[in-house]
């Protein structure tokens, strides 16, 4: 089952500091949601540990992250896949792109993904809502841990 998702966002700092955070494994550990451990193996090369529950389905997946086509500090695209045992796998990539914007940076980016295994057999609804909610996560996370104190932190946009 393949789910494409797109989603923009406004976060109030530099775009330097929006990449730099970007490819700062520590940064994205704390952001990703049940993200248990992110190990960097190499300039573009993470492994990672993460808890995801999709309806009935809670499961731990191993995997391994690359970065590509990096243009800084203006994008990337993010690949990964990753093995749940017998809930299944997920594989997909996101690019990102980050341009000046009023205020900070507008981050945007468009992703794509496959499931397969226990995961495709409970409903694309189900599936994609699960990966929205993660995706706005993330980025709210992130916003938040870009702008310490501020209370506001990025504001979602479309």
């Amino acid at each position: 089952m393949a789910l494409e998702m797109t989603g923009e966002y406004v976060l109030p700092v530099a775009r330097q500091a929006v990449w730099d955070a970007l490819n700062d494994p520590e940064m994205l550990r704390r952001c990703i949601p049940g993200c248990e451990s992110l190990e960097k193996k190499s300039d573009t090369e993470f492994a990672a540990v993460t808890l995801a529950k999709v309806g009935p389905v809670k499961a731990r997946f191993k995997g391994k992250v690359r970065l590509e086509d990096l243009d800084p500090p203006s994008s990337y695209k993010i690949v990964g896949e990753g093995e749940g045992g017998i809930a299944g796998f997920a594989k997909g990539g996101a690019s990102v792109t980050l341009a000046d914007a009023e205020g900070g940076t507008r981050l945007s980016y468009r992703a794509e993904a496959q499931v397969g295994g226990k995961l495709a057999q409970l409903g694309q609804r189900l599936i994609a809502g699960t990966a929205r909610k993660m995706a706005d996560q993330f980025f709210s996370n992130f916003a938040e841990a870009l702008a310490p104190g501020s209370g506001k932190g990025g504001k979602k946009k479309g």
